[in-house]
């Protein structure tokens, strides 16, 4: 099946009590057993464990990715901490993307030294850095394409390629891109994370994360992780995320097209100093990220003329676009990194990483182009 048509009819089959269309909401904590001997007939017992309404998430979720299985959680981040739980232990090392989300970031370097595991952030757009930073004892890379806020794109093949030859695990984040524009499997990533809370669920109603890996070894491994810290995915979100994923590829084209017509008139402006999106033909990596998705999203990042000041101006005053940290909804949102999303960056490797005191990240929505281009024009114009 093509892409649109599983997004809208894997993992989902009609009640078989009631014929019910939609995947029924399983609000329930504890499964009734048959008898001893038959413990888990049906396969669920706990919903810490396992629950139907969750299970065709993600079973959707799956097929979307064309991965082996995946485990859902309840934010982002939970997955993101499973995954290192599940994978790591004292005296492993990592690497990471100097840019990713603030809170990735935030876990990496101030909880993982904790568990003993040492830390090394480096910019995954050069390879090279990437394979220099490698150990004996590296056991996972960790990278972000397009990476949070910057849209910084790391050629995701190529640190494929490094990790096998040194057997590391790669793992990478496709919440920005999701399984609709970019297709990491096929470019040798073993772990994929989401924030569905983003651009799967699409409507500003869930919080919640996934892990889809390409083998059965590695699911144990973090489903073991899921159930031992209980990061799960409650039904009701499950649910809701399952509604939202039907329209993933129609929302994405429609955001993405946004984005472009947002990005080339900024780019244009007397007040922008500089645009960032990958779709735009100046971007530095807009070869690579031609190659390697379909796709350029619907994040755009810019920086206004004058500084912090009045690009807070610009963001207290906007109209239309809403002041917010999330992203990939149906509104179109508009956010200061700084004081926001990464905040607990220090602020010397925030602005190494690309990271300034007065970058504007855009996440564009559903509205007419042109009624976001003109709140846009007027808010610089103020500004």
């Amino acid at each position: 099946m093509g892409f649109r048509t599983k997004q809208v009819h894997e993992g989902v089959t009609p009640d078989p009590t009631t014929g019910a269309i939609l995947t029924p909401i399983h609000q329930s904590t504890t499964f009734v057993q048959e008898s001893v001997d038959t413990y888990m007939g049906k396969g669920y017992s706990y919903s810490r464990a396992g629950n139907p309404t969750v299970r065709a998430f993600e079973q959707k979720l799956t097929a979307l990715e064309g991965g082996v299985d995946t485990t859902a959680y309840g934010s982002g981040m939970a997955a993101t901490v499973a995954v290192f739980l599940a994978l790591l232990e004292a005296g492993d090392h990592i690497v990471v993307a100097d840019v990713v989300y603030g809170g990735t970031y935030r876990f990496a370097d101030q909880f993982l030294s904790k568990l003993g595991v040492d830390v090394t952030f480096v910019d995954a757009s050069e390879t090279e850095a990437v394979a220099n930073a490698t150990k004996d004892n590296t056991k996972l890379v960790f990278t972000e394409s397009p990476a949070n806020p910057t849209l910084k794109v790391t050629d995701i093949a190529a640190v494929s390629e490094i990790c096998k030859a040194n057997g590391v695990i790669h793992v990478t984040d496709n919440t920005f891109l999701t399984p609709y524009f970019q297709r990491p499997f096929e470019l040798g990533v073993d772990v994929i994370v989401h924030s569905t809370t983003k651009f799967l669920d699409g409507h500003n109603a869930t919080l919640g994360g996934a892990v889809v890996v390409n083998n059965k070894e590695l699911q144990e491994k973090i489903a073991f992780a899921r159930i031992s810290a209980g990061l799960v995915m409650s039904p009701m979100v499950a649910w809701l995320t399952l509604q939202g994923t039907k329209t993933l590829s129609v929302r994405m084209d429609a955001q993405s097209a946004n984005a472009m017509a947002v990005a080339e008139f900024l780019q244009t402006h007397s007040k922008v100093d500089y645009v960032n999106y990958p779709g735009l033909a100046n971007h530095p990596q807009h070869d690579l990220s031609s190659k390697q998705a379909s796709g350029y999203g619907a994040m755009v990042c810019f920086e206004v003329k004058g500084g912090v000041e009045t690009g807070k101006r610009l963001m207290d005053n906007i109209e239309l676009w809403t002041l917010a940290e999330n992203l990939g909804s149906v509104e179109s949102l508009i956010t200061h990194p700084v004081t926001m999303t990464h905040a607990a960056v220090p602020r010397d490797e925030r602005i190494a990483a690309g990271i300034t005191d007065g970058l504007v990240r855009l996440s564009v929505g559903l509205e007419d182009a042109e009624d976001l281009i003109a709140a846009l024009d007027a808010a610089l114009g103020h500004a």
